[in-house]
């Protein structure tokens, strides 16, 4: 299967992965969650090519993740911010954060610390089930096909190029 077939299957990742599925893409969004909008500073921040940063801005902007604002007329100057479908993403980031703090940080521990605004906790947000509140892993769930003729209106199904 080739990959821009990714598109056409019935697999939620997979057609995410379509979006998402470029390390630059995650990282670029990561440092938006922490409050990067502005080209030049993704940039510098990331040491990332300005043509990649272009291609992966463009594509997250094409398909509503990340929408460009001018914060300046002369000359133009843009920011990137997150959209409601961009914010949607924050527990994918969460969690990929997570996974990395677990298996990649040093001695000293994340380089980067979540402080829960409420409370003034510092966290590692989990998955949670919205019904019960107990935490998610992969032991305590299953997957099943969705039952035929049932709409469930949280799941786009428009098209996704």
């Amino acid at each position: 299967m080739q990959w821009d077939e990714l598109s056409t299957q019935q697999c939620s990742v997979a057609r995410s992965s379509i979006v998402l599925g470029d390390r630059w893409t995650l990282v670029i969004l990561s440092d938006c969650f922490l409050g990067v909008r502005r080209f030049d500073d993704l940039q510098a921040r990331l040491q990332i090519s300005r043509t990649t940063l272009t291609q992966r801005l463009k594509k997250l902007e094409a398909h509503g993740v990340l929408e460009r604002r001018a914060y300046q007329s002369k000359p133009a100057r843009y920011e990137y911010r997150l959209t409601e479908k961009g914010r949607d993403l924050y527990p994918v980031i969460s969690t990929l954060l997570n996974w990395g703090d677990k298996y990649y940080s040093d001695a000293a521990g994340p380089p980067i610390l979540r402080q829960h605004t409420s409370c003034g906790h510092d966290i590692q947000p989990i998955l949670t089930c919205p019904d019960c509140a107990e935490p998610i892993d992969t032991r305590s769930v299953r997957a099943r096909k969705r039952p035929a003729n049932v709409d469930y209106p949280m799941v786009n199904r428009g098209p996704f190029r």
